[in-house]
Formats: structure tokens, sequence, C-alpha cells
């Protein structure tokens, strides 16, 4: 395989994997179950509106994370470190199998449930785009060297917000299929890998300082 096409190939894997264990539709399943309305047409629109909500909220961030690092004077380094260490509090709660509190609060869990369209909040924001997510887009667009990385990343997110949609139009099926348990484990091996893609976050953030040397 060419040089090029390996590389383009890995990147596509890391990003997708990245941004699809961040949104994670599957852990919002239960979430969707108890506020989406019990009319099947009703319900897809719901998850409808989420996934493009999380799409556009992440595209969003992914082209301004620039101006941002710039309006704040942070630097990419500084903020792929301060990335991974959310990633990882985020990682560690998902390998518990528990909702993350940086996601959602039980206060505005309380609030959010009585919200006639929660399409938009909390399911399409913070629900899928969390703040995990939107640190990722941002982390991986300050990364990118040359124009296929940013393709991959917008490719990522409008599969990762497709495939939202997918699984919470089909979630009642799903949460049939898989059950409590089903759901748990996945969100588990989730939380393992985006543990170790947190962890690269900040070697990644360490190397470009000059602190450590940067593996290959």
């Amino acid at each position: 395989m060419p040089a090029l096409l390996r590389a383009i190939v890995e990147s596509a894997l890391v990003t997708f994997s990245s941004v699809f264990f961040l949104v994670d539709p599957f852990a919002v399943i239960p979430i969707f179950l108890s506020v989406a309305p019990a009319d099947r047409a009703e319900s897809r629109r719901v998850a409808r509106r989420a996934a493009w909500t999380c799409a556009l909220v992440l595209a969003a961030f992914a082209a301004g994370g620039a101006l941002i690092f710039q309006l704040f004077s942070i630097t990419l380094p500084a903020f792929k470190i301060a990335g991974g260490i959310i990633l990882i509090g985020i990682g560690l709660e998902m390998l518990q199998a528990r909702r993350s509190e940086t996601k959602q609060t039980p206060e505005e869990a309380a609030e959010n449930a009585h919200k006639e369209d929660p399409s938009i909040i909390p399911l399409g924001m913070p629900m899928l785009a969390g703040p995990g997510a939107i640190a990722d887009v941002m982390v991986l667009m300050g990364d990118a060297k040359g124009w296929w990385h940013v393709v991959i990343l917008f490719a990522a997110i409008a599969l990762t917000s497709w495939l939202a949609y997918v699984i919470l139009g089909g979630a009642e099926r799903l949460a049939r299929t898989l059950g409590q348990t089903g759901i748990r484990i996945m969100t588990r091996i989730m939380g393992l890998i985006l543990v170790a893609i947190a962890v690269q976050f900040i070697i990644n953030g360490f190397a470009d300082l000059g602190w450590v040397k940067r593996l290959h």
C-alpha cells in the first residue's frame, strides 16, 4: 500500500473512531426513549433534528477552532493536553457504564425532561455534541496537515451524525435487542478506546512542546 494511501486510511480510522466514540449515540438511547414522543414518526423526526444539531455544532467548532485559539491566545499543544484530560474523565465514566456529568448533570436532566421538543437541547447538544466531542474536533482540525485531513474530519462528523440518526431512529428496537447489559458492554469498550485516544492526545501535546519525543 502506498505511503500516502496508508496515511489517509490510518487518519480516517483514528478520526472517525474518536468522533464516534465521543458522540456515543448508544449511550443516548435510554435518554432518547425517555424524552422522545411515543409516535414513531415524531420520534424519528426528533432523532433527525438531534443528528442535524450534532453535525452543525461539531462542524462549526471544527471550522472555528483556529479563531477560538487566537481569540483566547490558546496554543494547540495546551488544548491537546487539556482536551486529553477531559477525554480521560469521560472515558473512565464510560468504562463504569455511567452517564457522563460532563455532558449533562442530574439537575440539567431534570430540567430538560419537561421540554416539549428535546431534539436540539438536550439530545443534539450536549448529549451528542458534548464538550468532549467539541474538544476532539477542534484538536483534530488544529492538527490537520493537509486538505485531506480536513475532508476526513468533516466526513467523520457527517458519518457519525448519520449513524446517530440511524441508531436513535431505531432506539426502541435496539434497546430490546441489546438490552441494558449490551449497551453497557458497548459503552465500556468505547470508553477503553477513548482513554487510549485521550492519552495519545496528551502525549502529542507534550511532544509538540518538545517535552517528550514523538513516537511514530
